[in-house]
């Protein structure tokens, strides 16, 4: 099952784009703030908080530690930073809307301490369009220092990753920027650290392999330099319940974690989007394991780790978003993607499949229904594996139609690897299901 993590860090405000940092018994993260309003369609972030922990489960918000209005240079845009430790002080890279030509800079601010306070070390940005070789897009900036203290910086979007050295100081490159090899459809969001002697490089992938079109997965390369050459290694977390995704790997206590945002808070979306972690496992080769979402602080949704698969489905529409643990706003609200089996009618089915025995005693299902040719279904019915056939769950409730609403069926409990969801449609119309949940 889900190992237990802290989904989300908080509900109070909207955070995104994590940065990770261990000091002392201490893990710190540092987040942007989303401040748009429900239905809108910009991001709006003013400021970044830092919150902190000693268990990697309950969360403190140490408030906004740093805000547009400390880079007087800034305009707009407090956008995905992380925060580097050198020589007792603590700097804060910092992608902000420049008040000056072109579109994002990167600024430095520094601190004494992790949670500053932080005041602008520069002046100015240490990157900007007008550095040569510059990203198309220069946000996101990683920073890691190697153990002879030379210290990179990775950062960029648009497909365009960018890389330098940096000087003793911290807030000045040392030397030309270059463009890393071997990192397979990188889109933007680098993390960069190192383990047992090996580079690695997590960042986000935006390509058909990995994720529904407009959405975003989390890939990883790794290298024997801290300037690549890159090797590509695979996915190492699924596309979210957010259109972006922004990876921090850290190890905390003897645990690894995957620390990222999604948009499973109440009232959350793409541009109110909510930091979470959840454990990260390696295997013996250094490879990484892909890591399992949860949903909440012991996740009972056995949706997560289980197999999707289906009679139909449309080409347009995705089959992962009945299983990603995202609260549609209606049953219109198809904006985390959807399941549709449009033009088939009839009876078709959705099927979950474990590669262990599952105790599961309730399911919930919301339906999706476009006002066009996807419809609320005629009926419904759970059906379960006996080892040799399907066959309908014995004793269970009612299978709701209802839209803009999860419709729950409870049963006995039963085990199984194996678990569908039979929907028929009304005639003239196809079916289509925006979540589906499984519980013990």
């Amino acid at each position: 099952a889900p190992a237990p993590a802290a989904a989300p860090i908080t509900t109070s405000i909207y955070t995104a784009d994590p940065a990770a940092l261990v000091v002392g018994d201490t893990m710190y993260l540092y987040t942007g703030h989303d401040e748009a309003p429900a239905g809108g369609s910009n991001f709006v972030m003013r400021d970044w908080h830092v919150f902190t922990s000693g268990d990697a489960t309950a969360w403190t918000d140490q408030g906004a530690k740093l805000k547009l209005t400390d880079f007087s240079w800034a305009g707009a845009d407090a956008w995905a930073g992380e925060v580097e430790p050198r020589g007792g002080k603590y700097y804060w890279y910092a992608p902000v809307n420049g008040n000056g030509a072109g579109w994002m800079d990167i600024g430095v601010a520094v601190g004494d301490s992790p949670l500053g306070p932080f005041r602008d070390a520069k002046g100015g940005p240490l990157i900007s369009d007008s550095t040569p070789n510059s990203s198309p897009l220069n946000i996101d900036p990683t920073v890691f220092t190697d153990d002879d203290g030379q210290a990179y910086i990775y950062w960029g979007s648009y497909y365009g990753l960018r890389a330098a050295k940096l000087k003793p100081d911290m807030i000045n490159l040392d030397g030309g920027v270059i463009t890393p090899s071997g990192v397979s459809n990188f889109w933007e969001a680098p993390w960069m650290f190192k383990r047992n002697g090996t580079y690695y490089l997590a960042y986000s992938a935006n390509d058909s392999a990995c994720s529904a079109p407009g959405y975003a997965c989390i890939r990883y390369a790794t290298a024997s330099n801290p300037l690549g050459p890159w090797t590509h290694r695979g996915v190492v977390l699924d596309q979210v319940t957010s259109t972006t995704n922004h990876p921090a790997i850290i190890e905390f206590k003897g645990q690894w974690y995957m620390v990222y945002h999604n948009a499973n808070s109440p009232g959350g979306g793409n541009f109110r989007r909510s930091v979470t972690l959840d454990k990260l496992y390696w295997n013996a080769d250094g490879t990484m394991q892909k890591v399992v979402q949860t949903t909440g602080p012991a996740s009972s949704n056995l949706a997560l780790s289980a197999t999707a698969s289906t009679s139909y489905v449309s080409p347009w529409e995705t089959l992962g978003a009945i299983k990603d643990g995202f609260t549609p706003a209606n049953s219109a609200d198809h904006s985390h993607g959807a399941y549709g089996n449009w033009s088939h009618q009839g009876t078709e089915w959705l099927e979950y499949q474990w590669p262990s025995a599952q105790t599961v005693g309730r399911v919930g299902v919301y339906w999706f229904d476009d006002d066009q040719g996807i419809d609320l279904p005629a009926s419904c019915k759970v059906q379960y594996w006996n080892g040799s056939a399907y066959v309908d769950v014995p004793g269970q409730s009612a299978c709701g139609v209802a839209a803009n609403t999860f419709n729950t069926v409870t049963f006995p409990s039963i085990s199984t690897t194996r678990l569908r969801l039979s929907i028929t449609s009304k005639s003239g119309f196809s079916t289509g299901v925006l979540e589906w949940t499984a519980q013990a």
